[in-house]
């Protein structure tokens, strides 16, 4: 399994948000390409890079300090918010971008999601965020009435690298990542799936590897930031 360190960026910061709270920001980095270059000296394989304000404003905020990132390191990065056209996509994927994010356009568009995984194989993601079961949508400020596994069964012949899947109501609280919830959704489909959300632990770690399904890896955010999960031994763990 892969864990992916994530820096989510607002204001041209790297923070941690408290259930996807915009007011509820506490800024961790005023530096993102230097925290990412400390994930990859300690051997992070792989970045997950969220722009925060780009979720909310339909479009990429945060371009500057993501555009760093991808010069300064030399390990491939995932990207999500704000990328709503083909456009968008083909911006980022040609700045050195390996992967593209896509969240709210799965629901409100399934067909770009479809389009870009034609254009570009291997390198589109669906975001799925999900409050009790549902899809949210809109940097999480949406809900829907989106069943998640449906959601992720409408791709399955679509070609689409992973899923990023995200309990909103573990993100940031540092209370576990919902386990069955992951685990029953990638025992359902056949794309790989990602787990993010509540990750506070080497035992959440350590659940999420042992629970029965393929999962692709983990995403882990503010735990990293507070020194809750040490980096190397969760990189052991992931690899054991």
């Amino acid at each position: 399994m892969i864990l992916y360190p994530a820096i989510d960026l607002k204001d041209g910061c790297a923070v941690r948000l408290l259930k996807g709270d915009m007011d509820k920001a506490t800024v961790f980095n005023e530096d993102p390409a230097a925290q990412a270059m400390e994930f990859v000296k300690a051997g992070c394989e792989w970045l997950h890079l969220v722009d925060l304000n780009g979720a909310f404003a339909g479009a990429p905020v945060n371009a500057a300090p993501v555009e760093a990132i991808l010069k300064r390191c030399n390990v491939p990065a995932q990207l999500g918010g704000g990328i709503r056209d083909l456009a968008t996509i083909e911006h980022w994927l040609s700045r050195g971008l390996a992967r593209v994010i896509l969240g709210t356009v799965a629901v409100e568009n399934p067909d770009l999601v479809r389009e870009a995984a034609r254009a570009f194989p291997g390198q589109v993601a669906v975001g799925i965020d999900a409050r009790n079961g549902r899809v949210a949508t809109k940097g999480w400020a949406e809900d829907t009435n989106v069943n998640v596994t449906d959601l992720a069964k409408s791709f399955e012949d679509a070609g689409v690298a992973a899923i990023i899947y995200t309990d909103i109501n573990r993100d940031g609280a540092m209370q576990g990542p919902n386990v069955a919830a992951t685990a029953d959704l990638a025992n359902a489909v056949d794309i790989p799936v990602i787990a993010s959300g509540g990750v506070s632990s080497l035992a959440d770690l350590k659940a999420l590897r042992d629970c029965g399904a393929p999962l692709n890896g983990a995403i882990s955010g503010r735990a990293l930031y507070d020194g809750a999960i040490d980096l190397y031994e969760a990189l052991a763990v992931m690899a054991g």
